[in-house]
């Protein structure tokens, strides 16, 4: 009995291989990547991932800013058109 297990161990561990093998020919045959090559790639990605997210955070700090310089045109703008015609004349004429 124990050389029918040790054969049956022996059987599947050699069809594991051979199937591992053809899996791997059919891989290079159609050119798909290998297991090297998606790493290459996932670590590229991921550099490329980490420039992008930099750059966007510096272009959302800018636009934030802008944001916020507008906003505060804008308010100046609103006082502006809200406030009384002589009020905004005095002022004005103080600013000369």
């Amino acid at each position: 009995m124990n050389l029918f297990v040790a054969l049956m161990v022996v059987a599947v561990t050699l069809i594991g291989a051979l199937a591992w093998l053809a899996n791997n020919l059919i891989r290079v045959k159609h050119g798909y990547p290998t297991d090297e090559e998606l790493a290459m790639f996932a670590a590229r990605a991921d550099r490329q991932s980490t420039e992008q997210i930099r750059q966007l955070t510096d272009e959302n700090g800018r636009l934030q800013n802008k944001v916020d310089r507008l906003e505060d045109r804008l308010a100046v703008l609103e006082r502006i058109a809200t406030d009384p015609a002589e009020r905004t004349a005095r002022e004005i004429e103080q600013l000369r």
